[in-house]
């Protein structure tokens, strides 16, 4: 069963196991084609029928933002996505079920600029997004796995627009953009993760998800390079200051991102649609 299975990292996630013969369930809002389906929104008490697994993927937040999601209802924000997930959580264990949970690299918060982030490290969260994800993990405990993950991109979810649509545009119509530097991994390098622990025996309760540091300037270029669009690229990001986590937990289990390789073939199909 899946939650959030219309999403940016629950669809591809729901997709592929689907593909591999996974009898796939979605509790949600919105069904998927071909997939059965049991209505649902985060923060109502859910009705979980008997499965092996529950992906938890749903977060409810202000449109195209996770940290500071809460937007001016930090209450509402609480409820939907901390309780309305421990009672999920509560839900599954009745069940037997187990739970891989989409947590969050906002876990580790506030550390120097420049540390590199390993699953042995304490959270300190320094945002709400943070601290609900972590409260999160903690209440799920030996009951499953949680992935925390860096920032996804991939191709467009069907009828929702792709991550870096507000800021192609902005780059096509000529505005100044900020230099920025973040980390990424693709979303079926997600739904991949996923999969391998269906499938593997592991005694380690979190694993970090990231693939590669990107430059806004080097993804501008290269969007450029495959479109032909100019516009005003911004000065590089010190990369020294990008706290990026640690993978080799997930690594040594044979875990495998499509790296920069990825990236440009993600932008040459958002270039053709």
């Amino acid at each position: 069963m899946i939650t959030g299975a219309s999403g940016l990292v629950g669809y591809p996630i729901a997709c592929h196991l689907a593909t591999r013969g996974h009898e796939v369930i979605t509790l949600g809002r919105t069904a998927l084609p071909d997939l059965s389906h049991i209505d649902w929104s985060l923060g109502d008490e859910p009705q979980i029928p008997q499965v092996d697994v529950l992906i938890h993927a749903a977060f409810a937040h202000v449109p195209g933002r996770y940290r500071g999601g809460e937007g001016d209802d930090p209450t509402s924000f609480l409820r939907k996505n901390l309780d309305g997930t421990l009672r999920l959580f509560d839900a599954a264990q009745s069940t037997n079920a187990r739970v891989i949970f989409t947590s969050s690299r906002a876990v580790y918060g506030d550390y120097p600029p420049g540390t590199a982030l390993g699953e042995a490290m304490e959270p300190r969260p320094n945002t709400l997004y943070g601290k609900a994800k972590l409260k999160a993990e903690r209440a799920l405990a030996g009951q499953g796995i949680s992935l925390r993950i860096t920032g996804v991109y991939g191709d467009p979810v069907p009828g929702k627009p792709h991550k870096w649509t507000d800021l192609f545009n902005q780059f096509q119509q000529g505005e100044k953009i900020e230099p920025r530097i973040s980390t990424e991994v693709h979303a079926h390098d997600v739904a991949k993760a996923v999969a391998l622990l269906l499938n593997t025996k592991t005694d380690e309760r979190v694993f970090n998800l990231s693939d590669f540091a990107l430059d806004r300037r080097v993804l501008l270029e290269t969007y450029s390079e495959i479109t032909g669009v100019v516009g005003q690229l911004p000065d590089r990001e010190d990369a020294s200051c990008l706290n990026a986590m640690t993978t080799s937990r997930l690594r040594q289990l044979g875990w495998h991102p499509r790296g920069l390789v990825g990236l440009r073939e993600t932008l040459e199909t958002l270039a053709n649609n």
